[in-house]
């Protein structure tokens, strides 16, 4: 990324630069706060040391309905360590400061946000160096306010799409993209999988007819470098949670061998 760039353009650089390199972007997920504050930040480091593409940075709530049992108990640690929505903000400053320059993009909850007061939290995430919002529980039917409060701070914001998304939903999700589109992989919550569906052809291939040049990114299931060559031959990006939150209640030494060979999956077979 150049210095300058920030916001939906530096998330377009990164994927501008994947694709020159035949390779789909990885963005691992990570929660601010696990196992502790200072933990987190060495994690997320760790793993920009390592060559990954972009960050969803996790901001911790009491009722993360979207996601599995290991972010659950993760997200309810950070919590019960004290990590708030400005912690989680001064986390990215942090990071930025730390020289962490792979785009961020912040995941969080609708409710914590919306108590922080929308326009302010978009304004201090674009202040403290996020790139754009995923927002799990806000569909693309009520995001107009959220819409226009991140274009005004040029930051993305992410919607997400399911196998069981209806033609006029995956269209409007289509129109107001930023950043990216979000592909779930399957019906359900967050969790690695021994194995993907069998159809992701073709809900992706259904996605595309009204996406066009509009990058996707999978995320749901996505653990093994196996996984990652499967995804890569469909999509622009992909997202590990799960199974990187496992390693980072290992240590850093876990989570430094995951990314590497969740980096190395990205190049064995270039598309």
């Amino acid at each position: 990324m150049t210095a300058s760039t920030h916001g939906t353009e530096r998330i377009s650089e990164m994927f501008a630069r994947a694709k020159a390199e035949g390779r789909a972007a990885f963005l691992p997920y990570f929660p601010i706060g696990f196992p502790t504050l200072e933990a987190s930040l060495d994690v997320i480091e760790t793993m920009a040391a390592c060559g990954v593409d972009g960050f969803e940075i996790g901001i911790p709530f009491s009722d993360p309905l979207a996601d599995g049992p290991v972010i659950q108990a993760a997200t309810q640690q950070s919590l019960d360590n004290g990590t708030t929505v400005q912690s989680c903000l001064n986390a990215v400053r942090t990071l930025r400061e730390r020289g962490v320059d792979q785009p961020m993009l912040m995941m969080g909850y609708i409710n914590p946000l919306l108590s922080y007061g929308a326009e302010a939290f978009a304004a201090a995430a674009q202040a403290a160096g996020a790139d754009g919002l995923i927002v799990p529980d806000m569909p693309i039917e009520e995001g107009a306010v959220i819409s226009e409060i991140c274009a005004r701070h040029g930051l993305a914001l992410v919607f997400f799409l399911a196998p069981t998304s209806t033609a006029e939903r995956v269209a409007l999700v289509a129109q107001n993209a930023t950043g990216f589109i979000y592909v779930v992989s399957l019906t359900g919550v967050t969790g690695a999988r021994s194995e993907l569906p069998e159809d992701l052809t073709k809900f992706i291939a259904r996605v595309r007819e009204h996406a066009k040049e509009v990058p996707l990114v999978m995320g749901f299931g996505i653990s093994r470098p196996d996984h990652v060559q499967q995804v890569s031959q469909l999509v622009d990006g992909f997202i590990v949670g799960s199974a990187l939150v496992k390693a980072g209640r290992e240590g850093l030494d876990a989570v430094r061998a995951l990314t590497e060979t969740l980096v190395g999956a990205t190049r064995i077979e270039q598309r």
